[in-house]
């Protein structure tokens, strides 16, 4: 039997961790899967935490499951990559062990010392610096506030690393990152590729906290004797940088030329565009990244509570859709869409703003909520269920917008995440964009950016490019109707004007919850 050459990507999640082995020789088939997955805490209003610890058991557990389910012999994986939930902020000590629950990505305590950053270093300093503002997601911020708050904690700290950087130290060893995830710390220049050592000097942070950050296709570690022990991975295998979620997401949707946009709706809402140059939103309200391709760059706009909206309502209104999923022996979400389909466009004015856990872009917000607007005698069980993908929908436009206005061009839209996978989902963003939607022929998201990724860097494809045209293709696409994104029009104008409207109480709202 001759020898394959099978790659892995593991994506450390929000929801859960997710392993994914597929097979070069045979263009990318998708050999075996495993998701894993745990929980996330609020202990505060505004806070979002979760353990480490559960991430490397995820990860043990869907690296094993996989394997299992394969019946391959590991030595055949020529390469592994990671990706992960991007912004996190895991603290070690000088031994690596974990001082506190890490502060994740939609967290958003850290409004005071973001604030406190932008004024130390300057509004066109930041941006001249890091390509971006300083926001509440982002990983500064946290280590500031660890700093301001937990100073007994602070004192002990050795390392910072972001999610997927700490279970790669867990399988290599290695004190490593890649720029597209540190390009989400807002300690990264951007425009170089390196950390931004005036930024960190300016606040006060060791350069030495950082870890050495490889272009994703790099390698930055092999598999130790006690990873391999405990996953069943071949110890020596290479381990690539690999790429923040939304960089390998990319990757794995083949957005890795101008032209081509991803949309993508999982627990956050992402509208991302490949990019030359590093160019920059004036405005700030567009975040500039560097790519996993490397010397490449991109644009992205993302919105917290996309997917999670939808979760939302699932979990605190849909106990009867649940329940009839159940006896169906289907996903709820399919029966919700289904409801949803029964309301008609713009489900009688009632709207959805999705700012359950505050809002990125376009208004980087902490404080923003979610308001269910335009409720009557008539309002139905559909009428909600539609007004909240509509309401995502509305949010996933507002980045649009902004592309268009920075000259960006659209020639394809991919749908990926959960919010592609249901057709009633996929018409809505297009009616509401106005913009063709495709489908690709493999939607494993990150975990397959990540596996191509290891592909390129195991010199088993010789770009990223050729490594996304082997195995990713078109498969469907759906067109927008005009007649519906007329009427999405005059709704979306209230969808914009209701934020505008309501800014002010948001702040009121926050500041008597504090505490």
């Amino acid at each position: 039997m001759r020898d394959m050459n099978y790659l892995l990507g593991i994506d450390i999640g929000t929801s859960g961790t997710k392993a994914l082995l597929i097979n070069a020789s045979s263009g990318g088939e998708v050999v075996a899967s495993s998701t894993k997955t745990y929980d996330l805490s609020t202990p505060k209003p505004l806070w979002a935490e979760q353990s480490p610890e559960d991430w490397w058991q995820g990860t043990v557990d869907s690296i094993r499951d996989v394997l299992d389910k394969s019946e391959i012999d590991a030595r055949q994986i020529k390469g592994i990559g990671l990706s992960g939930q991007m912004h996190g902020s895991v603290f070690l000590d000088e031994n690596n062990q974990v001082l506190r629950p890490a502060i994740i990505w939609c967290d958003q305590r850290t409004q005071a010392e973001c604030d406190w950053i932008m004024d130390t270093v300057g509004r066109d300093k930041t941006l001249e610096l890091i390509s971006n503002p300083v926001l509440t997601g982002f990983t500064a911020g946290k280590i500031i506030w660890l700093r301001n708050n937990e100073p007994h904690i602070y004192n002990q700290v050795k390392k910072v690393m972001l999610p997927k950087d700490y279970i790669r130290l867990r399988l290599t060893g290695e004190y490593a990152t890649e720029v597209s995830d540190a390009s989400g710390t807002a300690l990264f220049n951007v425009a170089k590729r390196d950390w931004a050592y005036e930024m960190l000097e300016a606040i006060d942070i060791p350069a030495q906290w950082m870890p050495k950050a490889y272009e994703s296709v790099e390698i930055s570690g092999k598999i130790t004797a006690e990873a391999a022990k405990l996953t069943g991975l071949s110890k020596g295998t290479p381990v690539v940088g690999g790429g923040g979620d939304q960089a390998a997401g990319a990757v794995g949707n083949g957005v890795v030329e101008e032209g081509i946009i991803s949309s993508t709706v999982g627990t956050s809402g992402v509208v991302f565009a490949f990019a030359d140059k590093p160019v920059t939103d004036p405005e700030m309200r567009m975040h500039t990244f560097c790519h996993a391709v490397p010397g490449k760059w991109h644009m992205m706009g993302v919105m917290l509570s996309a997917g999670g909206s939808l979760r939302w309502y699932r979990d605190t209104f849909a106990e009867m859709e649940t329940l009839i999923a159940e006896a169906l022996a289907t996903d709820p979400y399919t029966i919700i869409c289904g409801t949803a389909a029964k309301a008609p466009v713009g489900s009688e004015g009632l709207i959805f703003l999705p700012y359950l856990t505050g809002e990125r872009t376009p208004y980087p917000n902490p404080h923003a909520r979610g308001v269910f607007f335009g409720i009557t005698l008539r309002t139905g069980r559909d009428h909600f269920a539609r007004a909240i993908l509509e309401g995502i929908a509305y949010g996933l436009r507002d980045s649009f917008g902004i592309l268009e206005e920075m000259g960006v061009p659209v020639n394809q839209v991919r749908a990926s995440g959960g919010g592609a996978r249901s057709g009633v989902w996929r018409q809505i963003q297009a009616d509401v964009t106005g913009k063709n939607h495709v489908t690709i022929n493999i939607d494993e998201g990150p975990a397959l950016g990540a596996a191509l990724l290891a592909g390129v860097g195991a010199g088993l494809y010789p770009t990223v490019a050729e490594a996304c045209r082997s195995v990713i293709k078109v498969s469907d696409e759906t067109k927008f109707k005009r007649s519906n994104k007329k009427k999405y029009d005059g709704y979306y104008r209230i969808y914009q004007s209701l934020y505008q409207s309501l800014r002010g109480q948001f702040d009121e709202v926050a500041k008597l919850t504090k505490g």
